[in-house]
């Protein structure tokens, strides 16, 4: 690892290399913006916390070209749990998406694939050096870093946290953390031996258990005798097979653990996303208990959304008010998220307490009949998988479908019958302005190169879609404008208004139109 020196300067600092911090890193890079990660880790975890990728995770992946790398690394399921006291499970394989499944991938390998990526694109990644100060001027931040070679000064023109729950920068920049503390705690292992005859039945007493690779498997228990104990206490072999016992009759053969763990259900979401030039992202920005394997999905997603607002900021042609759009838009994804894993949890705590105990397992009986039905299951799984996401639109009049996550269909775009997913065509991060065949508005003028227009001669068909000419889809996959009735002069009027608001000056009047 080269030394930074006493001094750098550079775009965006980035602190936090975990997968939040390195997929943003990776949005930032492809955007042309200098950035510098930030990790006070002098090495990747081992463990692996999370384990899964939602269906929105994986399509996020797939805009960016990086989904066979990841898919080719782990294993799908059809599904996941709503929560461990409900025994039907999410059914993703209803969802409109062409990734119906989880991925379930430690997040150790997750993170080495984003880190992979990031060195590809030019991303300098300092691990060892902890942040221990930050200073804001209107100019930029300062922010002092301890590492092996003492002290640097970076001087950055935003600086983003994305350095978990008990995030300095979150701390430095003033920014509230409310929400609840711990009341309940679950206990975590992986380990090398195990009984896998006994799977299913600790499944069926509210036992996670997920193979992983290398041969390891997952426990998470909760215990109801243990469920009070501070996240802070350490956790033993023999209590995890005391708790297994009690829980489901029989330890299933735990031994040699590779990682033991405890973590409770404080939930916390940050009162503003931004402050000035410093941003939160992550976990810095939300924690909650990890029912439904929600947390790092919900990251990725932030680091989606703030990549090409931020690049457009550092680069000068984001329109006014842009980068404040990332709070707007993922303040209340974070809280909806936040709010539902709440209520998730109580699903789980109550039935372990002898208060509540009896009425609880029957509020869990009518949820799970309700789950069981497929428009009840298809509703949730939308809202955990995070494909049913919608921001707020841009103004009171815009089409419905403004904010919404655009589908994945395939496209006609020559004469020679080429065909092309509209995912593909996100590839480099700008804007993709569709043309829907001959329903299409006329031909825009030239267009700067932030903004890929695609003329489609076919395309598939898709409910969402009917009536639709064009289609402005931003960096993230969601679509910024849709044009439907009027003549050809008020379409181009509209389209005209769209660009200027979402891809900046310029995007109407100068550089080249750009096809696939």
């Amino acid at each position: 690892m080269t030394s930074l020196g006493t001094h750098t300067d550079t775009d965006v600092l980035v602190v936090g290399a975990g997968p939040t911090g390195l997929l943003l890193a990776c949005e930032l890079a492809l955007a042309g913006v200098r950035t510098l990660v930030a990790e006070r880790r002098d090495a990747p975890h081992r463990e692996s916390r999370a384990l899964n990728l939602h269906p929105r995770g994986i399509e996020l992946m797939d805009m960016r070209g990086l989904a066979d790398r990841f898919l080719s690394r782990g294993r799908t399921v059809p599904g996941w749990q709503f929560t461990a006291t409900l025994p039907h499970r999410l059914d993703f394989t209803a969802l409109d998406t062409r990734h119906p499944y989880a991925l379930l991938l430690p997040q150790a390998r997750t993170e080495a694939l984003l880190e992979e990526r990031a060195r590809e694109l030019g991303v300098r990644i300092r691990r060892a050096h902890r942040v221990v100060a930050l200073g804001r001027s209107a100019a930029g931040v300062d922010a002092e870093l301890r590492g092996p070679g003492g002290e640097v000064t970076v001087r950055a023109g935003y600086v983003v946290g994305c350095d978990g729950g008990r995030s300095f920068v979150r701390e430095a920049a003033g920014i509230g953390f409310p929400g609840t503390r711990e009341s309940m705690t679950a206990v975590v292992g992986d380990f090398a031996v195990a009984d896998h005859a006994h799977n299913e039945r600790a499944r069926r007493h509210g036992v996670l258990v997920a193979r992983l690779e290398e041969g390891l498997t997952r426990f998470v228990v909760m215990d109801p005798l243990r469920i009070r104990v501070p996240s802070t206490e350490p956790v033993t072999l023999a209590e995890f097979r005391a708790s297994l016992s009690r829980v489901c009759g029989t330890d299933c053969g735990v031994g040699e653990p590779r990682w033991l763990s405890r973590f409770g259900n404080a939930t916390r979401l940050a009162q503003s996303y931004r402050r000035g030039r410093i941003l939160l992202a992550g976990d810095a920005a939300h924690v909650h208990f990890p029912v439904g394997a929600q947390g790092l999905n919900t990251g990725l997603q932030d680091a989606m959304n703030l990549g090409w607002k931020l690049a457009a900021t550092v680069h000068g042609w984001a329109p006014p008010g842009l980068l404040d759009t990332y709070h707007g838009e993922r303040h209340p994804v974070g809280r909806a998220v936040t709010d539902g894993t709440r209520a998730q949890t109580l699903l789980v705590e109550l039935p372990l307490t002898e208060e509540y105990g009896r009425p609880a397992a029957l509020l869990c009986e009518l949820l799970d009949t309700l789950l069981g039905m497929a428009e009840v299951n298809r509703h949730l799984a939308g809202r955990i998988s995070a494909l049913d996401t919608r921001y707020p639109p841009a103004a009171p009049d815009a089409d419905p479908l403004s904010g919404r996550r655009m589908p994945d269909i395939g496209l006609t775009t020559s004469a020679a019958g080429r065909a092309v997913r509209v995912y593909e065509l996100l590839r480099d991060g700008r804007f993709v302005l569709l043309r829907l065949g001959r329903g299409g508005g006329p031909e825009p003028p030239a267009i700067g190169d932030r903004v890929r227009v695609v003329t489609a001669r076919s395309h598939d068909g898709h409910r969402d879609l009917e009536g639709v000419r064009e289609v402005l889809v931003r960096p993230d996959g969601h679509i910024a404008w849709a044009g439907r009735a009027g003549g050809p002069r008020s379409l181009g009027a509209e389209r005209s208004r769209a660009l200027a608001a979402w891809a900046g000056s310029g995007t109407g009047s100068a550089g080249q139109a750009s096809t696939p």
